[in-house]
């Protein structure tokens, strides 16, 4: 049986007390001590703890008799070094030497929470969970020194293991080693005092990751690793709709003769995640894939078997223009009809995004059996956890606690892996085999017609002037698929005003930190490309789609004024009202906006005239993932344009990001990096299309995302700040394509307004 790794948020610490136990059966937050750990990382080979001794100061880490530190990591990791974050941020407060530090991916239970990872929320939701831990911890440790020491507890300190005071020094194994305890309130533990930003000893600074030994050398598992003895294999057939279809009749007959083939399934999901679904099985994966091309299904289809792209964007402009559609947002001053009444001029302008798929590297998979306990149980890599077990519940018909998740590494998540899908039919299909252990893959291809797409979008942007020329009012009106559809209801989302729901990941980025005066942002649903392909979260979400729209608009705006754009946007970002911000996550608000737009434009000497014939620098500032935790972002392209073919060659990209206190900067920088390219990639390249119900893309010979060959020079500069840490694996891909379709603005004297921007419409508005 593999070991783990696994992941979930945190359980809600509001009405738990807290226990700090130096003993081998120690609990906290009220829950009992973990047990079952997934795979640990460390920073060198130290092997397994030969101690018994065991300080548990909460739910989240040990220390045991020689010393070393075991963080539990409740978020997936999928390359973000999530795990090396947060072990950090503890090991920072309890004062622990970092080689002495690992972490542990844990396996899915109730008492690590239930919350996915996703939104780039980690840092942001466990910063203080993991402070308050740790500095718990350290008081522990200090006071049991001072105890034996005879001396108080402020006057000992810990650093590097180890706790001194009053010319004395103990290490943390040796304290453990004792068993002395001490136990806290809810409220107790509240008051435990943090450090201050001077003496922080790891937060900040570039240490080693704790779990790349192990990703470099092919000892970290994910979830096509997974292997049970006498597994079988299997891989899905799918149906002509995402939703809807059911089989008429399976005719396997050819596929007998394939060698390795055992049978094949109809998972008839009563639960409606994976309807008319079909899976082919074999002895082996392979035998399992040639089978499958032999197997004819006949499959009723769905209600959106005729849906193309056209007709759902076509939907948008229809529901766009009926004012009695969607939802609007509580924005202070939405009343915007007086100031377009008045208006002397009116700027208006409509953008459009394609439906871009996920294309993970591992592609979807999950291996289920129902284990010696009776219990189904699903090892796979997943960003939800908590949500997929009970999804497998209902589709097996089973009770709580029925069903046990084992999570691993993702090899790509995107938000693709928020959604289950995979998992159940892996579950449905060792139902159907009575429990025998079964590993299901989607191919490539099968794993684009599953996919959860990024919806289609449309906007529509308005702005009204007086007669001075100065904006008075904007209307914002944002239709697409809502991507929580695929995990929520609407009496979950958000609400707007009059109580309507509204999805959060539909709409992030409208309500954005400039004065516009009244400001009406309508978030509008379409339901048909939902139901057409699932539309579903992709990395960056809303803010990906919609900041390309308000940073392109602003830019068009500000020429049409005969503004330079920087400082047509620098006037508006004034932080007064409710974009001043508020603590912990938004202090400064637009005035953090306006300084990494400052900055940007210096570091990229934007403005400059002298880069050449149709070559430019055009420049974007956004904040992501959602107002409440706001991440500040200044993006400047420089590209040039070749006026025959189209194509553009980005040059240099510059970007500043503000996300409060930067707590692995190595890591920061490869997330920015990161997010900076997949930006990149969905601005110039990446894009599909909807055909009679289905993506028309189903692999990377058609669908072709950013090739190292055009991948430009990239400058990332972090802002060092003290302000409680927000997001950072979405917020970078938010200016990218403002930024790129401003600079071929500048570049050509053309304007894009459709994602993405290739040489054909390039050619097309020359």
């Amino acid at each position: 049986m593999p070991k783990t790794q696994g992941a979930i948020l945190a359980p809600d610490l509001t009405r738990r007390g807290f226990l700090v136990a130096m003993s081998a059966a120690g609990a906290a937050f009220g829950f009992p001590r973990v047990s079952g750990a997934a795979q640990i990382f460390a920073t060198s080979e130290g092997g397994s703890s030969s101690s018994d001794q065991l300080f548990e100061p909460s739910l989240w880490y040990t220390i045991d008799g020689e010393g070393r530190v075991n963080v539990n990591i409740t978020r997936a990791e999928m390359g973000q070094h999530i795990g090396t974050a947060l072990a950090r941020i503890l090991a920072d407060e309890l004062g622990a030497d970092w080689e002495d530090v690992q972490i542990t991916y844990v396996d899915h239970e109730k008492k690590w929470g239930g919350a996915p990872t996703a939104g780039s929320r980690s840092v942001w939701s466990l910063w203080s969970v993991y402070r308050q831990a740790g500095a718990a911890g350290r008081m522990a440790l200090t006071q049991a020194a001072a105890q034996k020491w005879g001396i108080a507890p402020e006057a000992c300190t810990t650093e590097a293991g180890m706790v001194t005071g009053g010319g004395n020094s103990i290490a943390f194994a040796v304290l453990v080693a004792e068993g002395l305890s001490r136990s806290f309130t809810q409220d107790e533990v509240k008051a435990v005092p943090l450090k201050p930003h001077s003496d922080f000893r790891l937060i900040g600074r570039d240490v080693a990751a704790l779990d790349i030994n192990d990703k470099t050398t092919g000892r970290a598992l994910y979830g096509l690793d997974a292997k049970v003895d006498d597994m079988v294999y299997a891989v899905p057939l799918i149906p002509p709709t995402r939703q809807g279809s059911k089989v008429i009749s399976i005719d396997d007959s050819e596929a007998k003769g394939q060698r390795g083939y055992l049978r094949t399934i109809d998972l008839q999901d009563p639960s409606g995640i994976v309807p008319g679904i079909v899976v082919v099985v074999g002895e082996t994966l392979m035998a399992a894939k040639w089978a499958s091309e032999l197997v004819t299904v006949e499959w009723e289809a769905g209600e959106t078997g005729t849906v193309s792209e056209d007709d759902i964007q076509g939907l948008s402009r229809e529901l766009i223009a009926d004012e009695s559609k969607g939802t609007l947002l509580d924005t202070g001053n939405f009343d915007t009809k007086p100031a377009f009444d008045a208006a002397a001029e009116v700027v208006e302008a409509e953008y459009t995004t394609s439906t871009v798929l996920h294309f993970a590297l591992e592609p979807m998979n999950a291996t289920a059996f129902v284990n010696d306990a009776g219990q189904y149980e699903i090892h796979a890599g997943s960003q939800w956890p908590a949500l997929m077990t009970g999804w497998v519940e209902r589709a097996l018909g089973v009770g709580p606690g029925t069903v046990t998740m084992r999570t691993y590494m993702l090899g790509g998540g995107f938000g693709r892996r928020v959604f289950g899908d995979y998992v159940v039919a892996a579950a449905l299909t060792t139902k159907s085999l009575g429990g025998t252990p079964v590993k299901l893959v989607f191919f490539r291809e099968d794993d684009s017609l599953i996919d959860c797409p990024r919806s289609p979008s449309v906007q529509k942007l308005r702005l009204a002037l007086d007669a001075e020329r100065k904006i008075t009012a904007m209307d914002h009106n944002a239709a697409a698929g809502w991507p929580s559809y695929t995990v929520r209801t609407e009496a979950d989302m958000a609400k707007g005003i009059d109580d309507k729901p509204y999805d959060t990941a539909g709409i992030s980025g409208a309500d954005h930190w400039y004065d516009v005066g009244a400001h009406r942002i309508r978030a509008i649903a379409n339901h048909l490309a939902s139901q057409t392909v699932r539309a579903g979260f992709l990395r960056s979400i809303a803010p990906g789609w919609i900041n390309f729209a308000v940073e392109s608009f602003m830019d068009e705006v500000a020429h049409k004024l005969g503004v330079d754009p920087v400082d047509f946007r620098l006037a508006h970002l004034r932080p007064e009202g409710r974009n001043a911000g508020e603590a912990p996550h938004s202090v400064g608000g637009a005035d953090r906006q306006a300084a990494v737009l400052r900055r940007v434009a210096e570091l990229s000497g934007y403005g400059r005239s002298d880069l050449g014939p149709d070559t430019a620098i055009g420049i974007a500032s956004t904040y992501g993932q959602e107002r409440e935790m706001p991440t500040w972002n200044g993006t400047a392209v420089q590209l040039r344009v070749d006026r025959e073919s189209g194509q553009v060659e980005v040059q240099k990209l510059w970007m500043v990001i503000d996300c409060g206190t930067v707590i692995d900067p190595d890591g920061a920088r490869a997330q920015c990096e990161g997010a900076v390219l997949w930006g990149l990639s969905m601005a110039l390249y990446e894009g599909t299309s909807i055909e009679s119900g289905q993506v028309y893309d189903r692999n990377l010979d058609t669908y072709t995302p950013l090739r190292m060959i055009d991948t430009p020079e990239l400058q990332i500069e972090l802002v060092e700040s003290t302000e409680a840490p927000v997001g950072l694996g979405e917020p970078g891909v938010t200016g990218v394509a403002p930024a790129v379709a401003n600079a071929i603005y500048n570049a050509v004297g053309i304007r894009m307004r459709h994602l993405p921007m290739t040489p054909e419409m390039i050619t097309e508005a020359l």
